[in-house]
């Protein structure tokens, strides 16, 4: 038979394993964008599936309810500041501690980068300023396992175990300025501040320079203080 003549060949149907995920997606996006303008207790499931255009038992199938829902926006919302698989490439890369931090910091002002804050933001915003029950879930899934690979990073310039009260610290040095970097209203930023959003690669090499000066005074001390015990 001619090519000319063959039938077209149909499309494969989608899979219910592929329409599923982006159902569970599609829901995920509607859902956050609510609960961010009208938080958990105002937001109903009934106008997120009237919004995303589906059935009222979608939720309760993806999610378990209301409740499973914010719990699953709270954690996809959490990958807005920093992704878990980008902290654990970082980590497992072989460059040197030092390099490390500065790609970690890099992560972060990439984040703040963009025009205005996105819904996952904001939704965290919200639950930060007013923490609901649902906090617990958020920390154990999104935050935990993001900490303890920062806290690699950071013990490792200062050369010091995991396990001592200082690397806490010393992340939350480095961490905090960053994450309020990101937070920070865009437009703000450039009529107050405008050289932070001018060249950011100069800024994440300013700020690895002053985090790297704290680490090593912390690390120092750190050392002094632990050869002086008897």
């Amino acid at each position: 038979m001619p090519s000319s003549a063959r039938r077209p060949v149909k499309p494969r149907p989608r899979s219910a394993r592929s329409d599923g995920v982006a159902t569970r997606g599609q829901i995920l996006q509607v859902a956050g964008r609510i609960f961010a303008e009208k938080g958990f207790e105002r937001a109903t499931s009934r106008e997120i599936c009237t919004t995303a255009g589906i059935n009222m038992a979608a939720v309760n199938y993806h999610f378990g309810g209301k409740d499973g829902l914010y719990d699953a926006v709270l954690v996809q919302a959490h990958g807005q500041l920093v992704e878990l698989n980008d902290l654990e490439a970082i980590r497992q890369s072989g460059a040197s501690p030092k390099a490390q931090l500065r790609a970690l910091i890099g992560l972060f002002v990439r984040r703040s980068s963009g025009p205005a804050l996105p819904w996952e933001l904001r939704v965290l915003l919200r639950e930060f300023m007013a923490p609901s029950t649902h906090v617990p879930v958020l920390i154990r899934q999104a935050v935990l396992p993001k900490i303890r690979v920062m806290m690699a990073m950071i013990a490792a310039v200062l050369r010091v175990p995991e396990d001592r009260p200082v690397v806490q610290r010393a992340l939350a040095f480095v961490v905090l300025p960053c994450i309020m970097l990101v937070i920070a209203p865009r437009d703000v930023l450039r009529q107050v501040l405008p050289m932070l959003v001018s060249d950011s690669e100069a800024l994440v090499d300013d700020m690895t320079r002053y985090a790297l000066a704290g680490l090593e005074a912390m690390s120092r001390r750190h050392r002094s203080a632990e050869s002086a015990r008897p």
